[in-house]
């Protein structure tokens, strides 16, 4: 492979996830690390993503932005890591389906949830918070991997919600969730990304954390 990987940042964002996916796939990228509001609003970065929000992944003339999509585009340029199934295996259908579960129905769930506005059921895509907690629940407890028998990137998806969530208060910690996360956030990788990205954080602080900063100052 020969066209540079270019991965657009910020250590206080979603990005942790695509940072954790290159981590995995062990292949060579330039860090571009931009700031909310500032950097990630000019015309420069909106000319790459114009959402202006990261993650973006510039792969020579491709650009690929939203975590699931960067996820799925990295596991291809690595067969040989297996961090995807096999295309047209019967595991491939299982490997789509979580990754785009979480991307859409649990991502906008969680999104209605902290805004305290929460869609009525029969029009929401992800139904209720029982539902799709039912769901998350059922996919991973007593489970190391939610495809076949090997780590793809549809766990590294799976794991880096359920962490953050619990993390952030959101989500229960129930034992499933708990063990399933925990498991996997020990992979190398993700050991190594999660230290790049804690690295940063005094560099680039979230803009909450910045004005306290301000404040106290």
């Amino acid at each position: 492979m020969s066209r540079t990987l270019t991965f657009y940042t910020h250590p206080m964002s979603r990005a942790r996830i695509a940072r954790w996916m290159l981590e995995e796939t062990g292949l060579p990228y330039e860090e571009v690390v931009l700031d909310f509001g500032t950097s990630m609003k000019s015309p420069e970065y909106l000319a790459v993503n114009p959402m202006g929000k990261v993650p973006a992944l510039r792969h020579g003339d491709t650009v690929v932005t939203e975590n699931a999509a960067v996820c799925a585009y990295l596991a291809e340029l690595v067969p040989e890591k297996g961090l995807a199934p096999p295309a047209g295996s019967p595991e491939r259908g299982d490997y789509y389906r979580w990754l785009f579960f979480l991307a859409g129905p649990v991502e906008a769930m969680f999104t209605a949830k902290h805004a305290g506005a929460f869609a009525a059921p029969m029009s929401a895509g992800y139904g209720s918070e029982a539902d799709v907690l039912r769901v998350l629940e059922q996919a991973v407890a007593g489970r190391e991997h939610l495809v076949g028998d090997r780590f793809t990137a549809a766990d590294l998806f799976m794991a880096a919600f359920l962490n953050y969530y619990m993390m952030i208060g959101m989500l229960e910690k129930r034992p499933g969730f708990v063990d399933y996360a925990g498991r996997h956030a020990q992979r190398p990788a993700a050991i190594a990304a999660n230290a790049r990205d804690n690295a940063l954080v005094p560099a680039h602080p979230h803009p909450a954390q910045a004005t306290a900063i301000t404040e106290v100052e």
